[in-house]
């Protein structure tokens, strides 16, 4: 229940905002929409496709290249609040030169999958972790809020009326892709007074197709990916264009698939090109420690994958694990001493991605890595794709229920 001090701040600000309302009358309907309403489940429409498309093979898989028949699309305006939810074939939507995302990146989205477990069950990993910092970024956005649990009972039924399209295989998933952009079409860097929320999915194979493959990393501090008191730890979209350059500059110079972000004149190193970083040492004191920079800096993405790599470490009980800042040159001389057992990167897309080699200011820092399957880089592989296809029963995966009759429906019409 409600303690006194909350019961106190909930009626000033109720009478903050009924005198508000008096003095100016017209934006009490404004603000209630914005803030309170929500879109509902209940309201969903359903338009089933009369002409699905072909399932691809697994092997052909290409990330981001395939989609479903289906998306969900929900619209907001400030007038009206919150429109109906709707799942309707996949199609291209209108969009007005002037809409706010095209000009000042009014954008956020999330990257989330859905397994088919070994009994044949759908169940997504986490959705409501995603579902929260989804939010959180809306909410930096200036984008409105709405109910959580009805978007994860919408993008569930989204699934199920697709679930034909969730291989049948435990090397591959199905990508879910929830966006939510602001779509006024007015020039002025301001909040938008319309918004779109929509969700596609795809299905995508294995991040490795030929067995886990360690990664170069350019490490180059002329280049910082985020700030203090800046965006990074939100999953905005303005946060990857300008990325994209140095990633090309380490593919094509310096022979690394991806960019090992440091930050600040002590070099800290933040995340692996879109993945949290993590690294697996002997500490000073001579402890066994897993370490990763922590959220409260404001320089990292507070991942799903690095969260639950967290707590499975602390379950286990056998090393310590710290989240702490660590600069490059604490780490080159563990390094140089023999103490850095395994670093990688973790991820929605990888789970985990074992990294070799470090490229800092034309110093090539070497990392051994290993295939057995003792090293803790393939333990939390195995691990989380035991519990995503449902190997190892956990709480962490949410069962999708499947709708025979629209799912039927799609099946047969191909």
């Amino acid at each position: 229940g409600f303690s006194p001090s909350n019961l106190l701040n909930f009626y000033f600000q109720k009478m903050s905002l009924l005198n508000a309302t008096r003095r100016h009358p017209s934006k009490l309907r404004l603000c209630y929409v914005r803030f309170l309403s929500s879109f509902k489940y209940e309201d969903l429409q359903i338009t089933i496709t009369d002409k699905p498309a072909p399932k691809p093979d697994n092997d052909s898989l290409k990330f981001g290249a395939q989609f479903t028949d289906h998306m969900l699309e929900i619209d907001w305006t400030a007038q009206n609040g919150w429109g109906f939810p709707q799942i309707k074939p996949l199609e291209a939507f209108k969009i007005h030169p002037a809409a706010k995302v095209l000009h000042y990146a009014t954008e956020l989205f999330e990257g989330m999958k859905a397994y088919r477990g070994i009994d044949n069950k759908i169940r997504l990993f986490r959705p409501m972790e995603n579902i929260n910092r989804l939010t959180s970024s809306a909410q930096r956005t200036a984008l409105p809020e709405f109910d959580k649990g009805e978007l994860l009972k919408c993008m569930k039924k989204l699934i199920s009326i697709d679930q034909e399209w969730v291989p049948y295989s435990e090397k591959c998933s199905l990508y879910i892709r929830p966006t939510y952009i602001g779509t006024e079409p007015t020039l002025g860097v301001a909040s938008s007074n319309q918004a779109k929320l929509f969700i596609i999915a795809g299905p995508v194979g294995p991040y490795f197709p030929t067995g886990m493959k360690p990664v170069n990393l350019l490490a180059d501090p002329k280049y910082v990916r985020a700030w203090p008191g800046g965006c990074g730890t939100y999953k905005m979209g303005c946060n990857y264009a300008p990325t994209i350059a140095i990633q090309d500059l380490a593919v094509k110079k310096y022979n690394c698939q991806q960019v090992l972000w440091l930050f600040g004149e002590d070099h800290q190193m933040t995340e692996v090109g879109t993945m949290n970083l993590f690294i697996y040492w002997i500490n000073e004191n001579g402890e066994k420690e897993l370490i990763t920079p922590p959220l409260e800096s404001g320089l990292i993405l507070p991942g799903i994958t690095r969260k639950s790599l967290l707590e499975l470490s602390r379950q286990w009980n056998e090393f310590k694990v710290t989240e702490q800042n660590i600069t490059i040159e604490r780490f080159k001389k563990a390094l140089f001493d023999g103490r850095v057992k395994e670093v990688f990167g973790a991820g929605t897309a990888c789970v985990v991605c074992p990294v070799k080699k470090i490229v800092f200011k034309g110093e090539d820092l070497n990392i051994q890595t290993s295939d057995d399957a003792t090293s803790l880089t393939q333990r939390f592989f195995k691990t989380i794709n035991d519990i995503h296809y449902y190997h190892k029963a956990n709480n962490w995966m949410e069962a999708v229920e499947e709708d025979e009759e629209e799912s039927l429906r799609t099946f047969e019409s191909q």
